[in-house]
């Protein structure tokens, strides 16, 4: 067992070890750079990791991102794999059929947005965790609470239902008249100006 000092050098190390499972199943892990970090989402779509292209990158390698917020070693590293078969298609076809052909093969499960180990997979997973020795890392808890949405203006008309968003600007105008009807729409929502 091995202690790491960073989470960084700790996913690197899982990545060294993941390279053989992958090459068994016909498959060749690219070089690619691997951190803690939020996707791109931010924390509020519940992406737990992120595989970047080889185009997308100067350096023209993957680049993996694993959320600061997972708290157990085992999900890094099964969300660890889930972004390699992503490097392995290098992004090409996101979650469809390219994508499930490798994660099936590797053992993989479930919907492919969230494809986790399968059983025989988790087993080899728990094994390489203890050659990894502990995730050096303090999950971070973020709060998941949506925005406030306010009832955007809109008006509607009485008589056939037509809908219409309203503009900030146009506001001080009142609603609008119908170009069905030709009556004015009924004001709904938030017209209060911002």
């Amino acid at each position: 067992m091995h202690m790491h000092t960073t989470r960084e050098a700790w996913l690197v190390a899982a990545v060294e070890l993941l390279r053989p499972l992958f090459a068994a199943k016909g498959f060749a892990v690219p070089p690619c750079q691997v951190s803690c970090g939020f996707a791109s989402t931010g924390t509020r779509s519940g992406h737990v990791g992120q595989c970047w292209s080889t185009k997308s990158a100067s350096n023209e390698l993957n680049q993996i991102f694993i959320s600061p917020t997972l708290k157990s070693a085992y999900d890094v590293i099964d969300t660890l794999v889930h972004e390699l078969v992503h490097a392995v298609d290098n992004c090409e076809h996101k979650h469809g059929k390219e994508f499930k052909k490798i994660a099936l093969k590797m053992g993989m499960k479930g919907p492919m947005r969230s494809a986790e180990a399968g059983p025989e997979l988790k087993v080899i997973l728990t094994t390489l965790l203890d050659l990894l020795g502990p995730y050096p890392h303090g999950h971070l808890k973020v709060s998941m609470l949506k925005a406030a949405r306010r009832n955007r203006p809109r008006a509607k008309c009485k008589h056939c239902g037509y809908q219409v968003p309203m503009l900030k600007k146009f506001l001080a105008y009142g609603p609008p008249i119908c170009p069905k009807d030709k009556v004015e729409m009924e004001a709904l929502g938030d017209w209060e100006e911002m």
